[in-house]
């Protein structure tokens, strides 16, 4: 299976760790990261470490600032702050094959969360969230 996690900072970090540090040493899990700047310079320099109550553990991890580099995803977890999923999101759309099932581990309300409901609310979009549905368009709630 291949994971891809988005953003490796507090939530995406624990993400990458806990399953990085908890998948059988089989290859079965390929797990990735987009990362940038520093985070990704520090990554690739001393890989990714989870602190346990057991001691420091070492998480198998490939980082990227490419999304092409890391292809296509079984599974992407979009872990940014808010306001940058619209900076992400190409690439996030990038990495999402017919199969990719992407799963948000955001604060806030996403930009598919009126989608279904009935009433009221149906057909509801909200600018504040997804200025000019940018990220609906990348990343489709479907997917």
């Amino acid at each position: 299976m291949r994971v891809c996690i988005v953003g490796l900072g507090a939530i995406g970090g624990l993400f990458a760790g806990w399953l990085g540090s908890r998948s059988p040493e089989t290859g079965a899990l390929q797990l990735s990261a987009l990362a940038r700047g520093e985070t990704l310079a520090a990554v690739r320099e001393h890989g990714l470490r989870l602190d346990t109550p057991q001691g420091v553990v070492g998480v198998p991890l490939r980082a990227s600032d490419d999304a092409a580099e890391l292809g296509a995803q079984d599974l992407v977890i979009v872990a940014v702050k808010g306001p940058s999923l619209a900076g992400v999101a190409g690439a996030v759309a990038a990495m999402c094959g017919p199969q990719t099932q992407v799963l948000s581990a955001m604060n806030g309300i996403p930009w598919w969360f009126f989608d279904g409901l009935p009433g009221p609310c149906q057909g509801l979009t909200l600018e504040s969230v997804d200025a000019g549905g940018r990220v609906r368009a990348l990343i489709p709630p479907s997917v």
